[in-house]
């Protein structure tokens, strides 16, 4: 009687150390693939993409809707991840927050403007680039600002934590560098007159030049002088996210989808669909 007791507790022992292996490799998978995005849209064909809401023809919220360039490759993103456009939750960031939210989990993809640089892959892992920008200026119609090189003494408006305002206080250093948190804010500071010129991608501060209250009101400088490459940014440690998204980049490139995203939005600015250059996606680590 006493070996059966003594056989039963040992039994129930194994149980629990066999129970609690088990469950320490559920959690090791959840915080592997699974938590990744191709396990979370494989399981509920759902992901929520950080983007822009204030930059027309790439990332404008008008309501409850968002629209432009990256909106259209985050779509092309979920589809090929076999997520429908009705498990797409859209969550709006601004330059200083895109590595906390995909650090915490609030988004699980982010596509916009993101440029890749060697300080953003410390942190966090990118798809693409699936668009190369390049730094300019923004300024009023009359305006001497003819380039970087002119900017001494000028009030130069920039986004918090964004490439192009980091380039202005390393490179140049003698501009008088304001920071907004959205480029809408700098554009509106320019309409205003508090500040000179505003700095970030040519092609963001296109959409804000041919919007229809500053038509005719401002040029863009036309002397670009950066290459930033724009990628689509997911946790540092999924890898398997990563190479998916360059996947579905490269077909993208072939199937036209990525030239109508383009022609649907920015395209209407009468600027042709570029080429996207699959041999300059990024190897993912």
């Amino acid at each position: 009687m006493r070996f059966t007791r003594m056989a039963a507790i040992a039994g129930a022992f194994a149980l629990a150390l066999s129970a609690a292996a088990c469950g320490g490799d559920g959690d090791d998978s959840g915080s592997g693939s699974a938590q990744g995005i191709v396990g979370k849209a494989s399981s509920d064909k759902k992901l929520v993409f950080g983007v822009k809401n204030d930059q027309p023809g790439l990332g404008l919220q008008t309501g409850t809707a968002y629209t432009g360039f990256d909106i259209e490759i985050a779509k092309i993103i979920a589809k090929g991840l076999g997520v429908p456009e009705s498990g797409i939750e859209y969550k709006t960031t601004v330059s200083a927050n895109r590595e906390p939210f995909i650090q915490q989990g609030q988004v699980d993809v982010v596509v916009a403007t993101y440029t890749i640089n060697d300080e953003r892959k410390k942190v966090v892992n990118f798809g693409g680039p699936y668009y190369i920008a390049g730094q300019d200026l923004l300024v009023p119609t009359a305006s001497t600002i003819t380039g970087p090189e002119t900017l001494a003494g000028k009030k130069v408006c920039s986004v918090t934590g964004s490439t192009p305002a980091k380039r202005i206080q390393t490179d140049y250093k003698d501009a008088k560098l304001q920071q907004f948190d959205s480029y809408s804010k700098c554009v509106q500071a320019l309409a205003d007159g508090t500040v000179d010129a505003v700095t970030t991608d040519d092609i963001i501060l296109a959409g804000y030049a041919a919007q229809d209250q500053y038509a005719g009101k401002f040029k863009v400088v036309g002397k670009k002088f950066s290459d930033e490459p724009y990628g689509i940014g997911v946790k540092k440690d999924d890898t398997e996210g990563c190479n998916k998204i360059n996947e579905i980049l490269k077909t993208a490139a072939t199937d036209g989808s990525y030239k109508a995203a383009w022609d649907a939005t920015l395209g209407k600015s009468g600027t042709a669909a570029p080429e996207l250059d699959v041999t300059k996606l990024t190897n993912c680590s």
